[in-house]
């Protein structure tokens, strides 16, 4: 297929490498020109030749609506236009009416990875019509791991942002776990090598996973978190998940937990935040407050 991509950072980048490696034709577009194989929204449109047309928009939540408006004035009846970023899945409805409304489709794609996934594959979370995502399929394939699983066309436009949320909630709890244990055994002084604990749970046991590769990958760079600060950002969609867990009356005190221990982590030092920011780091390439600098605003 040919595929526009708009948005070439750490995840859009290697989406296009990916799908490339593939077999497919990629014309992505950045406001980073060393990025982009074209120099405007309209010059990728113009370059897609092959009709319906689709184009991939990968970037931050604050702008979608922005992107999704303008890159769909440029489309025609019958083009695509998927929506691969963290954006709210109340969004997604309004988005997909407003370009029905040209009889442009849209698809929202919620995708996991990280900077990993260019190697590994990607998981995919859809939410679109049935001929949509039938359609869509030749790139989903190419950019989900090989196997069985991996995509999930999980419903209707907003099904895929909302199982992504749903999924970065758990994952919230999931990395609280670690941490809080890797700072107990920190702190026990009976166990004298952590990082080997870590790596020992990596085989036979219940808690072994991706995350736990991570946990053990940060801990040979640096087997104290010395160098790192404890504090971790939150996402947007560890509040969405609290958020919709409220609105629907279904106890989450576990993402709740986790979600306001990294509030508390934003206002003092935290050695179990040093742990999380050092998986975020580890599998999306989120920037780590070393020990010492100016924390984000």
């Amino acid at each position: 297929m040919q595929l526009g991509i708009i948005g070439l950072g750490k995840m859009g980048g290697n989406m296009r490498e990916r799908l490339r490696r593939a077999g497919h034709t990629v014309i992505g577009y950045d406001r980073n020109p060393d990025l982009s194989d074209v120099a405007s929204t309209e010059e990728l449109v113009a370059a897609l030749t092959e009709s319906p047309r689709a184009v991939w928009v990968m970037v931050p939540d604050k702008v979608v609506s922005s992107v999704v408006s303008s890159v769909g004035a440029l489309l025609a009846e019958g083009d695509i236009v998927i929506d691969g970023g963290n954006t709210k899945w109340r969004e997604d409805t309004v988005h997909a009416d407003q370009l029905g409304a040209r009889g442009v489709h849209f698809v929202d794609c919620g995708v996991s990875g990280g900077v990993w996934g260019l190697d590994n594959g990607y998981a995919l979370m859809v939410g679109g019509d049935d001929a949509d995502v039938a359609q869509l399929m030749p790139i989903f394939d190419a950019l989900k791991p090989p196997g069985e699983f991996g995509f999930v066309h999980a419903g209707g436009h907003g099904a895929g942002h909302f199982a992504k949320m749903v999924h970065n909630g758990i994952e919230y709890g999931i990395m609280q776990a670690y941490a809080e244990g890797w700072e107990l055994l920190e702190r026990s002084g009976e166990v004298t090598n952590v990082p080997e604990v870590f790596r020992s749970w990596r085989e036979g046991t219940v808690i072994r996973s991706w995350l736990l590769d991570l946990v053990v990958r940060a801990l040979d760079e640096d087997p104290h978190l010395d160098e790192i600060e404890g504090f971790a950002a939150d996402s947007g969609e560890g509040r969405w998940t609290v958020n919709a867990a409220v609105d629907l009356g279904v106890p989450v005190p576990t993402i709740a937990a986790s979600l306001f221990a990294r509030f508390v982590s934003q206002q003092q030092d935290s050695p179990t935040m040093k742990m999380i920011a050092a998986m975020r780091n580890q599998f999306g390439g989120h920037a780590v407050v070393t020990e010492g600098a100016a924390k984000p605003a």
